[in-house]
């Protein structure tokens, strides 16, 4: 063997070397995290412009959501300001949600954003104020299945209501924003949700 060709012969080497002594590459891929959707309930509308059929069959249904000061309004009869929006949460029982559902409610009142629990049983609603809210603010939130209860969690804080439903879950299909009662929205409103 000539000089030529082991002096070749050691440099492939050394590069083969080289290349199998290359520190490994190491795959973090960027793991997503759920979006807020933006939900728009347009002035003189109820409903959101998200609003879909999505099924539902859960233990839980988790999500943050967050207003902005549209949320501040007046309705045209002073009695209807009382009247709880809703926000989020799912019809029960595999029935239709006014026989059967569990969602937040909310509304602006005696100058403050209050979230609600706000439940159908056999027809007859029930709900409860769980607090004052801040503008801006995302706000964490959760409603959980536990038999004959469903347990309305805002921001760690866990209330119970009242569940007739039988099914081992919740079962039916999601509850998007809405605006009303009796009135529309009185202008545009804007909410952001996004699912744990």
């Amino acid at each position: 063997m000539s000089r030529l060709n082991y002096k070749i012969g050691v440099a492939c080497g050394l590069f083969v070397l080289l290349l199998g002594c290359k520190k490994p590459t190491v795959n973090n891929p960027v793991i997503p995290t759920p979006e807020f959707i933006h939900h728009k309930i347009l002035q003189g509308q109820h409903y959101s412009d998200k609003t879909k059929v999505e099924n539902f069959e859960q233990q839980e249904l988790r999500f943050v959501a967050k207003f902005d000061s549209s949320a501040i309004y007046s309705t045209i009869l002073p009695s209807n300001q009382f009247d709880i929006n809703k926000l989020y949460g799912f019809a029960d029982n595999g029935e239709l949600h006014q026989s059967f559902s569990a969602r937040f409610g909310w509304r602006w009142s005696n100058n403050a954003l209050r979230l609600f629990a706000y439940v159908y049983n056999n027809a007859v609603v029930t709900s409860q104020e769980l607090g004052i809210i801040s503008i801006g603010v995302e706000q964490d939130c959760s409603i959980k299945v536990q038999g004959s209860s469903y347990a309305f969690s805002l921001n760690g804080t866990t209330t119970l209501m009242q569940r007739s439903s039988t099914t081992l879950t919740g079962k039916g299909y999601k509850l998007f924003p809405y605006f009303g009662g009796d009135e529309t929205a009185p202008h545009d409103i804007h909410i952001w949700i996004k699912e744990k």
